[in-house]
């Protein structure tokens, strides 16, 4: 079978390589020339744990090729997939100016039956509005449309794809059923779950699914702002919850709030479509809320630690919005940084991979070399993102380093009482 990936941002470019994977033959599209260029050259455009491996060895194969012609791809594929951006407008609500376009383009160069794919995160009725757009483009096209929503994790997404908990298909097409249970029969081996929706439903399930993950991280983060306050361990509250198999110990890690490219824009666009179909999204609105506030919480957690950070030199250790990723898109790491540089604070960060993507966003912070150059004569040292190489850090050095030992731990990587012994002044999050 052979397939196409419109689209080569990070879910078009797993789902393309994964597929390659598989067996199955590839092209991936992308207006970008030169982004085009570098991936045919072997130069990922993302940090992705083992993507560049699994996109080298799938081009070598020939399973897997990048293009910029899309009448080509289209013409030989029976599966298009849009995996195409849908960023928030001003309203919270999706664009889909690029869905459009590639679906025009699509329609222009049909040559036969084909199944088109929403990969991409897309408003409920996204799909029959598709349906309607390619027969008014030309009533003679012979296609299925379906659903077929990502649940892929940054940091984890090949495993993810791979090993998915389940692989969800909203079509009414029987045939789109069909193929699509075919292209992903590898999974069938591995008993993978498949659940046969209608395309609507598909469509809310990944807007659901997000937005109640983002649920549990705004409930912990506002029983650790309690536990601050009453004088207990969010940890020991944490962990005892999560032993009740209705709830589970995932997502139940406070923190400085969430961020990156879905749980932000997912949850301001399903309030969108509450809205749209005349319902309340109070719960949504809610994580939404306790989200923005904390994180506008860290900076005065922060202030309380130094005092006034005005000339004073504070160490950032972790700049993405989660390990093992570069995506630096709503990270809290943002609002973090230009808060302390408002008040006259003085940056100095590290991250493994993200200094790249944070200096186009953060230009006034200076960029170190390791984690114990950041540290060196900084006022205070300040866990921002939990990359496993902070785990266990020299803190006898980092003392020594540090003009005045004080950390702010908004990840709570290390035990309070650990580094107090050590003579930190230590602040976590609901410790």
């Amino acid at each position: 079978m052979h397939i196409a990936v419109i689209g080569t941002g990070y879910v078009g470019l797993v789902t393309g390589a994964c597929f390659a994977e598989f067996g199955v033959d590839v092209t991936c599209v992308d207006i970008n020339e030169e982004k085009i260029s570098r991936l045919a050259a072997g130069e990922m455009p993302i940090y992705e744990p083992g993507l560049e491996q699994l996109v080298t060895k799938n081009m070598q194969s020939g399973r897997l090729r990048f293009t910029t012609d899309i009448k080509a791809a289209v013409e030989q594929a029976l599966v298009i997939f849009l995996a195409v951006g849908t960023p928030p407008k001003a309203d919270g609500s999706p664009d889909l100016s690029f869905v459009e376009s590639a679906a025009r383009s699509i329609a222009e160069h049909m040559n036969g039956y084909k199944v088109i794919v929403t990969k991409s995160t897309v408003p409920i009725g996204t799909g029959e509005y598709l349906r309607k757009l390619l027969r008014d483009t030309n009533p003679r096209l012979n296609f299925g449309i379906v659903s077929n929503p990502e649940f892929l994790r940054e940091g984890a997404a090949i495993n993810d794809f791979m090993r998915p908990d389940r692989v969800v298909i909203g079509s009414r097409d029987e045939e789109a059923i069909a193929i699509m249970r075919d292209l992903y029969r590898p999974l069938y081996l591995i008993e993978a779950p498949f659940v046969i929706t209608s395309l609507e439903a598909a469509e809310l399930t990944k807007y659901a699914a997000n937005a109640f993950l983002a649920t549990k991280i705004s409930f912990i983060n506002e029983i650790a702002n309690m536990c601050d306050s009453i004088g207990c361990d969010v940890h020991d509250v944490a962990k005892a919850m999560g032993m009740d198999r209705r709830i589970g110990s995932k997502f139940l890690h406070p923190g400085p709030g969430f961020g990156g490219s879905c749980f932000p824009k997912d949850t301001q666009a399903l309030a969108s479509v509450a809205q749209q179909f005349g319902r309340d999204s109070l719960i949504v609105d809610a994580v939404i809320e306790v989200n923005r506030r904390q994180r506008q919480a860290m900076v005065p957690k922060i202030e309380k630690l130094v005092g006034d950070v005005a000339g004073k030199t504070i160490a950032v250790l972790g700049l993405a919005f989660k390990p093992e990723t570069d995506d630096m898109r709503e990270a809290p790491a943002i609002d973090i940084i230009n808060g302390l540089i408002k008040l006259g604070a003085r940056i100095r960060a590290y991250d493994p991979v993200a200094m790249i993507e944070s200096a186009a966003v953060l230009p006034d912070v200076n960029y170190a070399d390791d984690e114990y150059s950041a540290a060196e004569g900084a006022d205070a040292l300040v866990f921002v993102t939990e990359w496993n190489q902070f785990r266990a850090l020299d803190m006898k050095r980092i003392r020594d380093l540090m003009k005045s030992p004080k950390i702010a731990d908004l990840r709570n990587i290390y035990d309070p009482k650990d580094l107090r012994e050590l003579g930190f002044e230590y602040v976590g999050i609901g410790r």
